[in-house]
């Protein structure tokens, strides 16, 4: 079993990534804050892909809550992981830089960066002991790209 952990699998990016993974025959942990979506989706892979699913339901702001679904995983899975996808990402607030709200500022923080950092910690571990490993670290363009009113 070769496995794949995708972050923010309940929507977007997330989903059609963990599904494509599906499709060509990889294990897929899917991860997500939604838990009716994260269910219909590892439901919708088991089904249309044949494919061993294991849903975590957290949010990657949450970093006891990614440390204790990830140390959580059956034995199994943890020593198959070999790709990590940190996917789960969100913007918010329209508002100039002077007009930004610090919540959402902090919202878009915890999410885009510690988030990502919180579940890479977690699961490193994992690629090295099992000597092999990538991580894809998804982006906004947002990032390289200024656009108006984005004042994070």
């Amino acid at each position: 079993m070769t496995t794949v952990f995708v972050t923010g699998t309940t929507s977007g990016f997330g989903k059609a990534i963990a599904e494509k993974f599906a499709q060509k025959g990889y294990s897929v942990v899917i991860t997500g804050r939604r838990h009716e979506r994260l269910q219909s989706l590892a439901s919708a892979l088991k089904q249309s892909c044949n494919a061993e699913v294991l849903p975590l339901l957290f949010d990657v702001r949450d970093r006891h809550a990614v440390n204790q679904a990830i140390s959580s995983m059956p034995e199994k899975w943890k020593e198959s992981i070999s790709i990590l996808v940190n996917n789960a990402g969100l913007a918010a607030g329209l508002d100039s830089i002077q007009e930004g709200s610090s919540d959402d500022w902090d919202t878009m923080i915890d999410t885009n960066v510690k988030g990502l950092l919180y579940v890479t910690k977690a699961i490193i571990p994992f690629l090295i002991q099992n000597s092999h490993g990538h991580i894809i670290n998804i982006g906004s363009t947002a990032a390289k790209y200024v656009y108006e009113k984005g004042n994070v």
